[in-house]
């Protein structure tokens, strides 16, 4: 499984360091660390940053579930994927973090819940950041989302799958340095 794990984090690395940016300072995590992302790396543009390594997070996550008994894709109602991926009685979604306040996507996380709780699942959601849109939770937690944060994600990842992706990210801080 590592070796798929590794995959991502190279593939991410390379197109890391295709992208330039000016400077400024922000909040370090695991993720970044793995790719020596600055604080001032990030700050120069949030929003890509956020969405890329939102998506590194997800595939990880994904990764780590998906040769398990019990794990399904993310579930699709009509166009719109409600979750990432299902494990066993979990409907699961991603986040690096959630920053966003807008009302289209806060109708989205309710929605998405209560659709999850009507197809009888538990919706989850593993966040690897804390710093979190507090009305964006509230608003989760209205759908019906149990949120997991930080280091809690790590943890149950690691119980419901039994690969510690925490200790594996630590020992790869800056391996896939960006250049």
């Amino acid at each position: 499984m590592t070796e798929k794990l590794d995959l991502i984090l190279t593939a991410y690395q390379s197109s890391f360091s295709a992208k330039v940016f000016t400077e400024k300072d922000g909040g370090d995590d695991i993720l970044m660390q793995a790719f020596s992302i600055t604080n001032q790396m990030k700050e120069q543009n949030k929003q890509y940053w956020g969405r890329e390594l939102g998506k590194c997070w997800e595939k990880l996550v994904i990764s780590v579930f998906e040769h398990h008994k019990g794990f399904q894709k993310g579930i699709k109602v009509g166009q719109d994927e409600i979750c990432d991926l299902v494990f066993n009685n979990y409907a699961i979604d991603t986040k690096y973090r959630v920053g966003s306040g807008d009302s289209g996507t806060l109708k989205k996380f309710k929605t998405y819940g209560a659709q999850i709780i009507e197809l009888g699942k538990e919706p989850v959601m593993l966040f690897l950041r804390e710093d979190n849109l507090p009305a964006a939770i509230t608003a989760m937690k209205k759908g019906g989302w149990k949120i997991i944060t930080g280091e809690d994600s790590f943890s149950f990842i690691k119980e419901h799958s039994g690969f510690n992706l925490e200790e594996y990210l630590k020992s790869n801080k800056a391996k896939y340095t960006v250049s």
